[in-house]
């Protein structure tokens, strides 16, 4: 399979979250050259990487969620939830010296792309709603900023 490439189908429409989004898209591009190349240390790097990255997103994206009051947010984080466990077995089987890599980019490339489309399309319209209701100033001190003081560690 060649690269994957960005369409707009998968913006959200949240310019984080896309960005966030086009970053696993360059990991899983990364274990894909990694993986032709038979570089078994680059894949190793490369999986570490984007299950670091990945958490860090989906516990960004659920943070979003809480705060904008997303109905689903608890059905959303268990998909997150499997997902991470599925990715966790792969990880597991690497480390244990058996090749992972194309049946692990095969599952990535499909669950990233269904997911936007259509697990995460779901919070969308509340999230924006959220975002858009926040005033610039309100921005620096409200709901934005304890997201991300969650997630980094700022208060």
């Amino acid at each position: 399979m060649a690269r994957l490439e960005w369409t707009d189908d998968l913006d959200t429409g949240i310019d984080v979250i896309d960005g966030q989004h086009r970053r696993i898209v360059e990991f899983i591009n990364n274990l894909q050259e990694a993986r032709l190349a038979g570089n078994q240390a680059v894949i190793g790097e490369v999986i570490e990487g984007m299950v670091d990255y990945t958490l860090s997103h989906f516990a960004f994206e659920e943070t979003l969620m809480e705060d904008a009051g997303y109905p689903f947010l608890r059905a959303h984080r268990k998909v997150h939830e499997l997902f991470v466990r599925r990715v966790a077995e792969f990880q597991k089987r690497f480390k244990a010296g058996e090749d992972v890599s194309e049946a692990l980019f095969n599952l990535l490339v499909r669950w990233l792309f269904n997911h936007i489309r259509n697990d995460d399309a779901g919070y969308v319209a509340s999230v924006q709603s959220r975002l858009q209701g926040a005033e610039p100033e309100k921005r620096r001190s409200g709901w934005f900023a304890r997201t991300l003081g969650r997630l980094f560690g700022r208060a």
